[in-house]
Parts: C-alpha cells; structure tokens; sequence
C-alpha cells in the first residue's frame, strides 16, 4: 500500500534541508517539536512532533469521579482553566438537571471573562516578546497580575483555580472583589491605548504580521478551526453566541469577525475580544444577583446511562466535552474536543511557502497551549 505523503518522514534533497525547531522549554507556549523542510529560507513543509507533555488527562478522568476529574481539564489550556472547569460542570449539570442559582451564574461568567482577558494580555505580551519587542511583555503583566490578585483572593490560587463545580462555584466572592474589579476595568480601559501604540500602530510589527500566515475561509472550516484564529478568516463561530450558557444570551456584546485572515488580522480579533470582555464584565458587576452561589449536589455524582456533550468558548475557541456513561460513578469514556489540537492543524498549511523568519509571526498569532493538545 502506498504510504501518505504527509507520513513519509522529511527528507534532504538537493538544493533543500531540513531543521529542527524545539521542542522548547516548557515555561514558553509548552513543549512543541517542529521538523521544518526549507528551500533556503522558504518553508516547503511542517511536520509537528507532539507529545513531550501528554500527561493521559483523558484516561485518568476515566478512572476518577466526575467531581475530581474536573479539575485535571485546568491543566490543559491552563490559561483557561474557568472555562475547562465549566464545561465539564455545565456536562454533569445537563445529565442530573441541576439549576444553577442566578447568582453562582454571574459569578462564572465575571470569572470567565476576566480570564479571557488575562489570557490574551499575556498573549500580546509574548506576541510582542515573540518578535523582539520587550516592552509590551511588562505592560501586559500590569493589569494581568491584577487579575491573578482578584483570583487570588476569591479562589485561593492564581492559575488553576479549580473554583467552577457542578451546581455553581466552590465558595462565594471576597467581599472586596466588585470594588476591585471595577478598579481594574476602569485603569484597563485607559491603558489598553497602550496597546495600540506599542504594537498595533508599529510599523515593524505591522509589516511582520500583514500579509503573513494567510488562513483562507475555506480552509479554516475544514481543518475545525475556532476561536479567534476562525473568526479571524470570517468564520462566526462563538459558542457564547450560537449555544449560550449560563446567561450569556441575556447579554449584550458583539462576537468579533473579520475576513482577511492573516496574522494581524487575528491579532486584531483578539484586541477587540479584549474590550468585549470588558463590556460585559461592566454589565454584571453592579448587578450580581443575591442568592446562593451553589445548588445542593450529592458528594458522588453518577450520570444517568447515556451520552452527554458540552461545549464552550475558551480564549482560544470551542472546547467540547463527551462523555459516555453507564451509570456509575466513573465515566465510561470520555473525550475533550480541545481547540488548540484543531488550531495547530492549520500551522503546516499557512507556513508553507513563507518565509523561516514568518514562521514565530504565524505561531504567535495562532497563540497555540501545547498541553491543551498533549492530553
């Protein structure tokens, strides 16, 4: 049987050479290894090696029970842990058609979208680190740790915060936080010119980014792209908008598509996306209903027999959850529809023919999480 192409392992030819890029360090974007076919300077192909962090999150969940397995999904996209968690719990809310109380609502949005935009913050500063410029590296920290502070005194950690459970959140708000979050949204929104004037106008960074890294419409729908990177070549495609949960339908905000689909362009996205999770963190702060923040759910949880599906938006696009249960207190199987695995897909087609020096320009837009893939 004749092999693939694409599985034939890369080889010299005359007039061309192959390099290794990574894998790098795990305290970067995560340990990613990537063999790089070239024609001097010109990317001919892309072949991604994965799996130097797998940690078997997937098959580790099967042997835990769905209130401990949870949390292992922060470990993933750890820079969207909240949404992670809230997938798995709305999944296991579905199944035991449980009523989350208004306010346990209010506060997972506000937390999930304070992690949106500390997520990309961090983004735009390894963006800008990613291609020589330091600067934007310390301003994007500014307002993030402010962020981390605020997680920090509700949830009790910084990072993964394991605080979104099956019936609401883990405990209620710290009695400083709508006074803290307000201060931050209001110095953000002063700031966030910054942005704009460090990178967004840099005519180096410009011409690093236009016209680079072309993902075309078609090629995105095909290859399952989500998220920024999607929406970015026009797709609409925002889970908050198409399958509301947890109250985002009561909410006024716009999902942010453009059609160019290059590198700036989806760096433009997320900017935007930046000042839409302002704007709904405005409307709910001073309107936090009262209430319980968590519904009564038993201590072991067992899914009726039968099979469940979650979806929700992360930083970087959909994350789908799956599971099959027969009834006990374990599931069967389940399966995590992760949008970084999708978004790497279209690495090896929007490099190919760029330049070598293109290539940390695409990768930083596509703001890949390499564990959210090695799972």
């Amino acid at each position: 049987m004749e092999i693939p192409k694409q599985l034939i392992p890369l080889e010299d030819t005359p007039g061309e050479f192959v390099i290794n890029v990574g894998p790098q360090h795990p305290s970067t974007h995560g340990v990613l290894h990537l063999r790089i076919k070239l024609d001097g300077e010109k990317i001919l192909e892309i072949e991604p090696h994965l799996g130097y962090i797998h940690r078997g999150i997937e098959k580790i969940s099967e042997s835990l029970g769905y209130r401990q397995s949870i949390y292992l999904t922060s470990r993933m996209d750890y820079l969207s842990a909240h949404m992670n968690n809230q997938a798995c719990s709305l999944l296991v809310e579905k199944g035991l058609q449980i009523e989350v109380p208004d306010r346990a609502k209010a506060i997972r949005i506000l937390m999930v979208e304070l992690q949106r935009l500390a997520s990309h913050q961090l983004w735009w500063g390894s963006a800008g680190l990613d291609m020589g410029a330091v600067s934007p590296f310390f301003f994007a920290f500014r307002e993030r740790e402010q962020i981390l502070e605020i997680f920090e005194e509700t949830c009790g950690t910084r990072l993964t915060m394991n605080y979104i459970t099956p019936g609401g959140v883990m405990n209620d708000l710290h009695p400083d936080f709508v006074k803290k979050v307000k201060a931050l949204i209001k110095q953000f929104k002063v700031n966030i010119h910054e942005y704009d004037k460090l990178l967004t106008g840099n005519i180096i960074f410009q011409k690093r980014t236009q016209n680079v890294g072309f993902l075309p419409r078609d090629l995105a729908i095909s290859l399952g792209a989500s998220g920024p990177v999607a929406r970015a070549s026009g797709i609409s495609c925002d889970i908050r908008k198409l399958h509301p949960y947890d109250g985002y339908e009561k909410l006024d905000f716009s999902e942010i598509v453009m059609d160019k689909g290059d590198s700036f362009t989806r760096y433009l996205v997320r900017i935007e996306e930046m000042k839409q999770s302002m704007h709904i963190i405005d409307q709910l702060i001073d309107n936090i209903p009262e209430g319980d923040y968590r519904a009564r759910v038993k201590g072991i949880i067992r899914l009726p027999e039968g099979e469940y599906y979650q979806r929700v938006e992360t930083a970087r696009g959909e994350l789908g959850v799956f599971v099959v249960s027969d009834g006990n207190k374990t599931p069967y199987r389940i399966k995590y529809r992760t949008p970084n695995f999708s978004n790497l897909g279209a690495l090896q087609y929007i490099a190919k023919d760029s330049k070598i020096g293109d290539l940390v320009a695409i990768m930083a837009t596509l703001d890949l999480i390499i564990p959210d893939i090695d799972r």
